[in-house]
């Protein structure tokens, strides 16, 4: 038993009759498993688009604290920031005035990806593309340009081969629109996450971007998968929180994933000081939950074994490149009863032996489709 779970238990007793113990007592012991439990790393590049044309859902939250709990562990981690408010940048302590070089000049051909890349002062294995307000004029400015869906997707390829690394992970923190910007992150991308704020507004744009995402698979990527649901902001305390995710899970049961991102104020006040949730308050309940939801998309495994540059990577064990059946914890433990729960996902090193279950989903379809089951992990409120 850890030092902090002893003095929880001597100050609040049994915490099976305090509701505070309890939850102080579980966010310290989750805290502890998903620090020791071992983060698989890919023989590939994974390209992961965070897209959601809603704002407010939590989507540059979501991009900044997963590459962070990637970069935690020395993964090589590549932010691309796609959105012109420049958020992502921000978040990552990467300092982007207007007219300073950013992923404005790659897009508009003034400027390589290797000219306009700078490295994370939080995490050294983390380097970013920063945006600027310039970014929102680049639509209209592009639309004339014949491969004006590619630009992105040609200049990190371009990069990639001149980087000098291999990137485990690249994020791409999509704008909160539909347009140019993102269809090239679309372009540029492999797999697809979308953040779902526990809301019914959240919901409702959710069958546009959907299909929005089929016509650039149809249209100009076909190797383009929507792998991941992440439901953040979620308040336990609330029936309509578990509605929701009810919903999600009954929709998209194959690619939910079972850790929920809880209604914070630790991971609203990370921005403020340039910093993400994970390095600004390691402990919290916000930077514990991003840091299990990275856990499980490492466990899940990548759906593909190309990389964004074209290059072929290390085959992988046949279904390890498939999202995992949702009715699996990532650890050969089904669980049925499709109810949101308190707790996290089983992250005790020694049930983790470093790789996900395979599942008899083929995941092609991967938007909507299978038939496995879900639970989920609700985590504990943050104390104010």
């Amino acid at each position: 038993m850890s030092d902090v779970d002893d003095i929880l238990r001597r100050i609040f007793g049994d915490t099976s009759t305090s509701e505070v113990g309890a939850e102080l007592l579980s966010e310290s012991t989750r805290y502890d498993h998903v620090m020791k439990a071992t983060f698989p790393r890919p023989s590939y590049t994974r390209v992961i688009a965070v897209a959601n044309q809603k704002g407010g859902v939590g989507k540059t939250t979501t991009a900044v604290n997963l590459a962070a709990s990637f970069a935690e562990r020395g993964a090589n981690v590549l932010v691309l920031d796609m959105d012109p408010q420049g958020n992502a940048s921000t978040g990552l302590g990467v300092s982007h005035p207007e007219g300073s070089l950013s992923i404005y000049d790659v897009l508009e051909g003034r400027a390589t990806m290797a000219q306009a890349v700078r490295t994370s002062g939080i995490y050294p294995s983390m380097d970013v593309v920063p945006s600027t307000i310039d970014l929102s004029g680049a639509e209209l400015e592009i639309a004339a340009l014949d491969d004006r869906v590619n630009l992105l997707r040609n200049a990190l390829a371009a990069y990639l081969k001149e980087a000098g690394k291999r990137y485990e992970y690249i994020f791409i923190d999509c704008a909160p629109s539909l347009g140019l910007l993102v269809l090239n992150s679309l372009n540029a991308a492999e797999e697809v996450l979308i953040p779902i704020q526990a809301e019914y507004y959240a919901l409702e744009g959710l069958g546009q971007l959907i299909n929005t995402i089929q016509l650039v698979q149809q249209n100009f990527n076909p190797s383009l998968t929507v792998s991941m649901m992440l439901v953040t902001m979620f308040d336990r305390r609330t029936s309509l929180s578990r509605e929701v995710y009810e919903q999600v899970r009954q929709h998209y049961p194959d690619i939910l994933l079972k850790t929920v991102i809880p209604r914070a104020v630790r991971v609203s006040e990370a921005p403020s000081h340039a910093e993400p949730a994970i390095s600004y308050s390691p402990r919290s309940a916000g930077a514990v939950a991003y840091r299990e939801a990275a856990l499980e998309i490492a466990l899940r495994g990548n759906v593909h074994q190309n990389t964004g540059s074209g290059e072929q990577n290390e085959p992988q064990d046949e279904g390890q490149n498939m999202p995992q059946d949702s009715g699996n914890d990532g650890h050969g433990v089904a669980q049925d009863d499709g109810q949101p729960r308190d707790g996290a996902p089983d992250n005790n090193p020694d049930n983790n032996d470093g790789a996900s279950d395979n599942s008899d989903n083929d995941g092609r379809s991967n938007i909507g489709y299978g038939d496995g089951d879900s639970d989920m992990t609700a985590d504990e409120e943050e104390r104010q």
